[in-house]
């Protein structure tokens, strides 16, 4: 398996001690390990990983440049011994976080003996006095320099204080409040059974569904279709006055689930038993054509919301601005480091501007993210990939009409995405 990530280890000579190891701790005795007892604690100096057959970089006989001799015989007891506190300083090189996983030591206890092995056998060779070697190394370290500036600006992004975090909250009280609200959806156009029905009200069924299909003219084609359309321009025009006549009834209180019910039966979606209530929502858990709805007072009627899904009415139940509680305030922490790392990213981005001679390199790639935001190709990513952190994206662009599950709050005021067409029946 590539480990590639582990290559900035070794950019440089890497020199380990040779000494005896010290005496590590016994192990726990079966009676504790029976009781449960945890482990013993490893000592620093304690050796954690021997690898046989690599001798330290200190015993390597020198080789002149381009020169590919084989080296000394190794002694028979050639090995390199690497501590815990050796090991950890390159773990913790490596770790996107202060604390070091399980995996990543796991990961660097497989891949390091094998590197150390052949990156020792391409220094007995003269590869790393090689102009190819030697070109790469230096973007490998701009690289790498790049990955410890991103990781040191996401440390001080996270810098926020307890202080920041009320003055944003004080400061923005719109963006944590919560609605509790009732909506009528009221589907564009009929079902097509719906349509049927209209079509058969003075005909026979029975008669009707025993004629045989008759295979239709290109004329007849045309024109049966453009009877189709016309028929589902209607059922539109029905509906959007419906909409209008709905809106009417719930400003004079009637109950939205009786006028739910009303619109699906006109409309001819099959729903036994629909829901208006959504689940409380902030602001930007409804799409930005409906957010005219939070402006409204407790017990108001929205005007008809329409959109290629359909009408949307909305009444507003209660609302409530939340409180700073723990929850809110990692929201809002995360919300402001995000910002912050952004601003400072920026600094660095924009300081620069790259002019390409398109004779040599072709007609320019499509625009993304460019200077150190950029992904530089593998053989360049020397070291772990830098944190992001947890996107900060708006919410989805709300639910399919009708149903009850509204979207998760954002942790942000920004405006959620532009709703889509509703791809399932509401429930």
């Amino acid at each position: 398996m590539r480990k590639s990530w582990l290559l900035c280890v070794f950019l440089g000579t890497v020199v380990w001690g040779q000494a005896q190891a010290p005496m590590t701790p016994a192990p726990p005795s079966p009676a504790a390990q029976a009781a449960g007892a945890a482990p013993p604690e490893v000592a620093e100096s304690a050796v954690v990983l021997t690898i046989k057959g690599v001798c330290p970089a200190a015993a390597t006989p020198a080789t002149k440049a381009g020169a590919a001799k084989t080296p000394a015989k190794k002694p028979a007891d050639c090995k390199t011994e690497i501590t815990r506190a050796q090991f950890e300083k390159i773990a913790s090189s490596l770790s996107p976080s202060p604390t070091i996983a399980p995996q990543l030591k796991r990961q660097l206890e497989a891949a390091l003996p094998r590197i150390m092995a052949m990156s020792e056998a391409a220094k007995a060779q003269g590869i790393d006095k090689s102009p190819q070697y030697l070109e790469a190394l230096k973007i490998y370290k701009m690289n790498l320099l790049t990955q410890q500036l991103q990781r040191s600006l996401q440390e001080q992004a996270d810098k926020i204080t307890p202080a920041d975090v009320k003055a944003y909250y004080d400061k923005n009280p719109e963006a944590y409040e919560q609605f509790s609200l009732d909506r009528l959806f009221i589907p564009r156009f009929k079902t097509v059974e719906a349509e049927e029905k209209d079509d058969v009200e003075d005909k026979d069924k029975g008669d009707a569904k025993s004629k045989e299909p008759e295979k239709l003219t290109e004329e007849q084609q045309k024109a049966k279709e453009a009877e189709e359309q016309a028929k589902r321009e209607k059922g539109e025009q029905e509906l959007n006055k419906l909409a209008d006549s709905l809106r009417e009834k719930a400003a004079a209180g009637d109950d939205f689930a009786k006028l739910q019910k009303e619109a699906f039966e006109a409309s001819g979606t099959k729903v036994e038993n629909p829901t208006v209530n959504l689940p409380k929502v902030r602001r930007t858990g409804l799409p930005p054509a409906h957010a005219a709805v939070f402006e409204l007072k407790a017990g108001e009627i929205s005007a008809v919301i329409s959109d290629n899904g359909g009408h949307y009415i909305y009444k507003v139940v209660g609302k409530q601005v939340l409180p700073l509680d723990d929850s809110l305030t990692t929201e809002i922490h995360n919300k402001l480091k995000t910002e912050r790392l952004k601003e400072m990213t920026d600094k660095y981005t924009n300081s620069f501007q790259a002019v390409p001679n398109e004779a040599y390199f072709g007609a320019a790639m499509p625009p993304g993210r460019p200077g150190m935001g950029a992904a530089p190709p593998p053989h360049m990513r020397p070291g772990m990939p830098m944190p992001q952190g947890q996107p900060q994206g708006a919410p989805p662009a709300g639910n399919p009409p009708g149903q009850a599950s509204a979207p998760a709050p954002s942790p942000s005021p920004a405006p959620a995405p532009a709703p889509q067409a509703p791809s399932a029946k509401p429930n």
